[in-house]
C-alpha cells in the first residue's frame, strides 16, 4: 500500500509541477499577483509529494519488499542496513528519484527564502525550475518508474553491486546530485532574468549563493568519489579520467568560472552576457553528464544504465532546455549591455583570465570525453582517450591558473599596477621557488612534476595568507585582531584558494614520487619498499555479513620499529557473484603505505602489490578546504541579503 501511495504522490507531484511551470509565468507576464503567488505553495507541495514518494521507496528497501522489481535487482535481505538505504539511489531509477527530490528541494528553498526577490522574478525563477522538474518527472514516470511490481516476487533479491557497498559510495551520489542539480538554480535565474530583461548587480548577488552552494556540494561529491576510487578499487590511483568522472568535473570547472564571473557583474556590472552564458552552460554540462551516465553511448565502470530509449529522452531534455535558453540568450542580447569599464591591468581582467582558463579547461575535458563517440559515429573508428591526453592537454591551463591566481586575487578593481600588487608577494614567490629548488635537488630522478607542484602549492597557500594579511590595513599591534574581524567571504576565498594549492601539491607529489612494488611473497617473508619493511604474517579466510574474504595480515615497520598492522582483502559476494579488492592503507600526514593482496601462486606464495604514496591525503585535504572555504563564504551575511532588495520603510500616516 505504501508503494502505491508513493507512486501516486509522484504522479501528483508531476501534475503540480505542470501547474507551477505555467501559471506563475503567465501571472508574471500579465502582472497578476494572484497567479504569481501560486508558485510558492506549489513549490512546497511539489517537494513534499516527491519526498513522500522517495520515503516510500526507501521503506521498500529497508523492509526488503521483494514484490518491488527495483528492490529485487538492487538489494538482499542479508545486506547491512546502510547499504539497504544507499541501495535506493545505487541504481538508475532510484537515483533519478533522488535527482528529482533534490530538484524540488532547491525549488522549495527558492520559495521559502526568496522573499527579498521582486515578485515577478521570483515567479519566473520558480516556473523555470518547475519546467525542469516536469521534464524529469516525465522521464521517471514514462521510462524509469521505480515502483514497478512483480507478479511473482522471489524469496530474496539479487544484491547491490558490491563496488557500491562502501560508506564512501553511500554518501558520494547525494552530494554529487546536490551539486549537479543545484546548478539548475543558476540556470533558472539566468532564464528568468532573460525573460524579465533584467541582468544587473542585484541579479548577480541573488544567483551567487545558489551557485556557491552547488559548487561546494559538487566539490565534496567529487572528493568522495576520488577517495573511494583510491581505496576501494585497489589500483592505487585517485583519478582515471573516466567519462563519468569527467561528467562531474566539467560542471565543477564551469561553476567555478561562473562564481568568479558573477563577482564582476555584482561589483562592476560588466561581463553580463558571459555570466548568463556560463549559468546556462553549467547546468547544460550537468545534463550532458546525466546523458553520459545513463545513455550507454560511452562505456564506463560508473555508468548506471545502458538503454538507448532513456538516452534519447535525456537528449531531448538537453536539446529543449539548452536550445531554448540559448535562443532566448541571443534574442535578449540588448539587455546585457555592460556598464562598467576597466583597464587591462585590473581585478576584472584577472577574473576574465581566470574564466578563460577554467572554460578552456572544461572544453578540453569535454573534447577528450566525447571524442571516442564522435570518432565512432563520423569515422567508424573505435578510439580511447586516456590519461596521457588529459594530463598533457589539461595540466598547462591549471599551472597557468595557479600562477596568476594570487596576483589576480589582490589586484584592485577598475585599474591597478602589477608591480604594486606583486610587491608583497615577492617573499612568497622566493620561498616557493626555494622549496621547488630543494625538491629538485633532493629527488632521485629529474622529473619537473614534483618541484613544479611544490612551487604552485606553496605559491597558492602562502599567497592566500598574504592576501588576507594585506586586508588588515596599516601595520600595527591591532592587525591580528583586525584579521579575525575580516568578512567571512574574504576568509572563504583564502581558504578555498589555499585548498586548491594543497590539492595541486598532493597530486604532483603523488604522481612524481610514488614507488610501486609488485612481487610474490611467502608467508613470513619480509621485503622493503621506500625504506619501510613489510612482512606477510598470515592469510586467512574470513566471513562478512554478506561476503567471504581472503584476508592478509601484513606487519609494517621502519628501522625495526613497528608502525601498523595492515589487513588487505579480496572479497567475494556470492549473491552478486562478483569479487572486489579492499586495499589496506596506513595513512599518515606525509605519506600512505598502500597494500593490495592478489591471488595465490603455484609455489604457495601470494601476489602482493605495495605502493609508497607521498602526500596522498593532501589531495582530499585540499578538497575539504575548498569546500570549507565555499561554506565560509556562503555563511557571510552579504550572501544572505540580496542587493537592491531592501525592504521599504513603512510610511507614517498623520493622525486625523
Amino acid at each position: 500500500m505504501i508503494t502505491e501511495l508513493g507512486h501516486f504522490a509522484l504522479i501528483l507531484a508531476f501534475l503540480v509541477a505542470c501547474v507551477q511551470a505555467v501559471v506563475p509565468l503567465i501571472g508574471a507576464h500579465k502582472r497578476w499577483p494572484g497567479w504569481m503567488a501560486v508558485a510558492e505553495p506549489a513549490a512546497t507541495a511539489q517537494f513534499l509529494l516527491t519526498a513522500f514518494s522517495f520515503g516510500a521507496l526507501t521503506h521498500a528497501f529497508v523492509t526488503s519488499d521483494f514484490s518491488l522489481r527495483l528492490v529485487v535487482l538492487n538489494s538482499h535481505s542479508l545486506k547491512p542496513m546502510l547499504y539497504k538505504v544507499s541501495g535506493v539511489w545505487g541504481n538508475h531509477e532510484g537515483s533519478m528519484l533522488l535527482w528529482v527530490l533534490i530538484l524540488t528541494l532547491f525549488g522549495a528553498m527558492a520559495a521559502w527564502f526568496g522573499g527579498n526577490l521582486p515578485p515577478s522574478l521570483r515567479a519566473r525563477v520558480l516556473a523555470v525550475q518547475s519546467a525542469i522538474s516536469v521534464a524529469f518527472f516525465a522521464f521517471i514516470l514514462f521510462t524509469s518508474n521505480p515502483f514497478l511490481r512483480l507478479a511473482v516476487p522471489p524469496f530474496d533479491g539479487e544484491d547491490l553491486n558490491p563496488l557500491l557497498q562502501d560508506p564512501g559510495l553511500a554518501f558520494h551520489p547525494p552530494f554529487l546530485y546536490l551539486g549537479y542539480v543545484g546548478l539548475s538554480m543558476a540556470f533558472s535565474f539566468a532564464v528568468a532574468a532573460l525573460i524579465e530583461g533584467r541582468v544587473d548587480a542585484a541579479w548577480a548577488r541573488w544567483v551567487r549563493p545558489w551557485t556557491l552552494a552547488a559548487w561546494v556540494f559538487l566539490t565534496i561529491g567529487i572528493g568522495l568519489g576520488s577517495w573511494w576510487a583510491y581505496y576501494e578499487l585497489g589500483w592505487g590511483g585517485f583519478w582515471f579520467w573516466d567519462p563519468v568522472e569527467n561528467a562531474s568535473f566539467m560542471p565543477w570547472l564551469i561553476a567555478a568560472a561562473l562564481l568568479h564571473s558573477a563577482i564582476v557583474v555584482e561589483k562592476r556590472e560588466a561581463l553580463k552576457s558571459w555570466t548568463i552564458l556560463l549559468a546556462i552552460m553549467a547546468f547544460g554540462f550537468s545534463l550532458i553528464g546525466t546523458f553520459i551516465v545513463r545513455s550507454g553511448v560511452i562505456t564506463s565502470v560508473h555508468a548506471f544504465a545502458n538503454d538507448p530509449e532513456r538516452g534519447v529522452f535525456i537528449l531531448m531534455i538537453l536539446a529543449v532546455f539548452m536550445g531554448g535558453a540559448l535562443i532566448l540568450y541571443a534574442a535578449r542580447a540588448s539587455v546585457m549591455e555592460a556598464k562598467g569599464v576597466f583597464g587591462l591591468v585590473s581585478r576584472e581582467s584577472a577574473l576574465v583570465l581566470n574564466n578563460i582558463l577554467l572554460a578552456v579547461s572544461a572544453f578540453v575535458v569535454f573534447i577528450g570525453t566525447i571524442w571516442p563517440l564522435v570518432a565512432e559515429i563520423a569515422f567508424d573508428r573505435k578510439l580511447s582517450v586516456g590519461a596521457p591526453f588529459f594530463n598533457m592537454a589539461f595540466t598547462p591551463f591549471m599551472v597557468l591558473l595557479g600562477l596568476v591566481l594570487p596576483v589576480g586575487a589582490m589586484m584592485p578593481w577598475k585599474r591597478g599596477s602589477i608591480a604594486r600588487t606583486a610587491k608583497p608577494l615577492i617573499p612568497v614567490f622566493v620561498l616557493a621557488l626555494a622549496l621547488a629548488g630543494l625538491a629538485w635537488a633532493m629527488q632521485s630522478g629529474r622529473s619537473l612534476l614534483g618541484p613544479v607542484g611544490l612551487f604552485l602549492g606553496s605559491w597558492l597557500v602562502f599567497g592566500a595568507a598574504v592576501d588576507l594579511w594585506s586586508r588588515t590595513g596599516r601595520a600595527g599591534a591591532g592587525r591580528l585582531r583586525r584579521m579575525t574581524r575580516l568578512p567571512r567571504a574574504d576568509w572563504g576565498k583564502a581558504v578555498a584558494h589555499g585548498g586548491l594549492g594543497i590539492t595541486m601539491l598532493g597530486i604532483a607529489s603523488m604522481m612524481a614520487w610514488e614507488a610501486e612494488d609488485i612481487r610474490v611473497v611467502q608467508l613470513g617473508e619480509s621485503y622493503e619498499v621506500s625504506g619501510y619493511t613489510l612482512v606477510l604474517d598470515q592469510v586467512a579466510q574470513v566471513e562478512g555479513p554478506n561476503y567471504f574474504a581472503t584476508r592478509g595480515t601484513v606487519s609494517l615497520s621502519k628501522d625495526g620499529r613497528p608502525i601498523a598492522k595492515l589487513f588487505p582483502e579480496k572479497r567475494n559476494y556470492p549473491v552478486a557473484r562478483m569479487p572486489t579488492t579492499e586495499a589496506a592503507i596506513d595513512g599518515r600526514f606525509l605519506r600512505d603505505i598502500y597494500v593490495v593482496i592478489g591471488d595465490p601462486q603455484a609455489d604457495g606464495g601470494w601476489a602482493v602489490r605495495t605502493y609508497f604514496k607521498p602526500l596522498a591525503n593532501w589531495i582530499w585535504g585540499g578538497a575539504i578546504l575548498m569546500a570549507l572555504g565555499g561554506a565560509l563564504s556562503l555563511s557571510d551575511r552579504r550572501y544572505r541579503v540580496a542587493a537592491g532588495a531592501r525592504k521599504a520603510k513603512v510610511a507614517g500616516v498623520p493622525a486625523e
